[in-house]
């Protein structure tokens, strides 16, 4: 498959700073990252608070710049500040908190926003925030005001500003964390939607174990360093080395996970209720 994001050896510090503004001691928040990511793939990236994760995921938007290494973004070298907003339309962002993205007090001019700021024409902007508006389902809204909806619903009108950029990635970060049940189920079935039906390639990064099942790939960050890497299933049943960097697992593999220490012998891979309802029923 195609690759539309590389990333080769890509080493990035934060740095403390004395009182008197003073640069002192680095702390690597990348650690020689290397990465690909296939056109149209749904990577998941997992790992706990200061893993590094966010701080990759700022990478592919241009947000910040590697120390060291290589980023290419669509064959575009995000290394370099004059190639920072062709980046950007190649790769959208959609963050934590909706409300710090939506800008504009009715819901059709904030998706309208984007699009305006790089001089897109006015009938080709009505075409782009219709048509990103049906994509999340949010049509019904677009002339009202953000403070009117819910938080997911907040978060749609965010992605369907990001679509109206004709992205050819979206990068989630966290972006379902401060919703509730609901609201994270409408956005997470917009990401399968965006992915399924349109291409568009998503890296969602995500705390919820659950959301994580439905990705092509996984990847697991400890330290600034990928430490795992590969399907649902073959990350998931590591679950001794997930539990040790301190991350959860499905709630069903966990169950397998124990059942197996107690003798039992099914496949260390299922994933959903379905599979382990199958599986002990089989086993009867």
């Amino acid at each position: 498959m195609d690759s539309i994001i590389n990333a080769d050896n890509i080493l990035f510090e934060y740095y403390n700073y004395d009182e008197d503004g003073i640069k002192k001691d680095a702390i690597t928040a990348l650690n020689h990252v290397s990465v690909s990511i296939n056109k149209g793939e749904f990577l998941v990236i997992l790992g706990h608070n200061g893993s590094g994760k966010s701080t990759f995921a700022k990478h592919l938007n241009g947000i910040l710049t590697p120390k060291e290494g290589t980023l290419f973004i669509s064959g575009i070298d995000a290394t370099d500040p004059k190639n920072i907003w062709d980046v950007r339309r190649e790769v959208g962002m959609v963050f934590q908190n909706p409300d710090n993205q939506i800008v504009a007090t009715i819901v059709e001019e904030d998706v309208a926003f984007g699009p305006e700021n790089i001089g897109i024409a006015p009938d080709e902007i009505r075409m782009r925030v219709d048509n990103a508006l049906d994509t999340v389902g949010m049509s019904e809204y677009k002339r009202r005001s953000p403070n009117q909806l819910s938080g997911g619903q907040k978060q749609r009108i965010a992605i369907a500003g990001v679509i109206a950029m004709k992205p050819a990635c979206i990068v989630f970060d966290e972006s379902t964390a401060m919703l509730d049940p609901i609201g994270r189920k409408q956005v997470m079935q917009t990401m399968n939607k965006l992915n399924k039906e349109y291409g568009i390639t998503i890296v969602h990064i995500t705390h919820y174990m659950q959301e994580a099942i439905l990705a092509d790939r996984i990847i697991v960050m400890e330290k600034g360093e990928i430490v795992l890497e590969g399907s649902p299933r073959d990350v998931f049943q590591q679950v001794e080395v997930l539990k040790e960097i301190g991350l959860d697992v499905p709630d069903t593999t966990y169950l397998i996970y124990l059942l197996n220490k107690e003798g039992f012998s099914f496949k260390p891979d299922l994933l959903t209720l379905e599979e382990v309802v199958n599986a002990i029923w089989q086993s009867r």
